[in-house]
């Protein structure tokens, strides 16, 4: 059963000073966790001088990315549910001397879009968010035209064994994956508010990146 949002802000908090590491656990079953993160950004095309929007931001991994992406003029805004993760980011911030990054703490599922941000982007985070069809929704009509969103995150495989999937769903549950979870379909709601989208599977259909651009 999927948890509930104090359930995972709980056990983010528990997981955030040793995120970074723990997340490397995956790299020895062959799961790519940063080829994907780039892949993302990438697909984002951001150029300098624009400004991102990343949903579950957590310990600010995707930031070296962004930031490099929008250069020293643009800006990138982190939104994460958990203070503590947010703590972890705040220190990337300062270790790394970037200027132009906005961290906020508030449940996605509130988050007031900036009107007209270049890129909206969640990696392994807003399939945990159980209102995420409307954030997708809300963050489509936030997007500057040509602005583009992308998602990266886990899924059902379609022709996996239920073993092999249970195996997964188990092997990720440190950080808050459960059947259900994987159920949801955030790429539909995707193709449902934006325009030329994509869809791309990974590691057996086990992780996909989606993307899409507003009119």
């Amino acid at each position: 059963m999927a948890l509930n949002k104090n359930e995972i802000a709980e056990l983010y908090r528990k997981r955030a000073a040793n995120y970074d590491l723990s997340a490397n656990f995956y790299y020895l079953i062959g799961f790519r966790e940063f080829k994907y993160r780039k892949l993302a950004v990438q697909q984002l095309r951001l150029k300098p001088g624009d400004t991102v929007v990343e949903i579950g931001c957590g310990t600010g991994l995707n930031f070296p990315l962004l930031v490099t992406s929008v250069g020293p003029e643009g800006s990138v805004i982190g939104v994460d549910l958990t203070d503590k993760m947010l703590a972890q980011a705040r220190a990337r911030v300062k270790r790394n001397r970037w200027t132009n990054v906005e961290l906020i703490q508030t449940d996605a599922s509130a988050y007031a879009f900036p009107d007209k941000v270049n890129g909206i982007i969640s990696t392994f985070a807003i399939t945990l968010i159980p209102e995420y069809k409307e954030i997708i929704r809300r963050g489509s009509e936030a997007l500057a035209p040509h602005g583009r969103m992308v998602i990266a995150d886990l899924r059902k495989p379609d022709r996996w064994p239920m073993w092999i999937v249970n195996f997964m769903v188990w092997i990720t549950r440190p950080f808050g994956t459960s059947l259900d979870i994987t159920l949801r379909k955030p790429w539909e709601a995707m193709e449902t508010y934006l325009a030329k989208t994509s869809f791309s599977k990974f590691y057996g259909g086990f992780t996909y990146i989606s993307s899409g651009e507003k009119d």
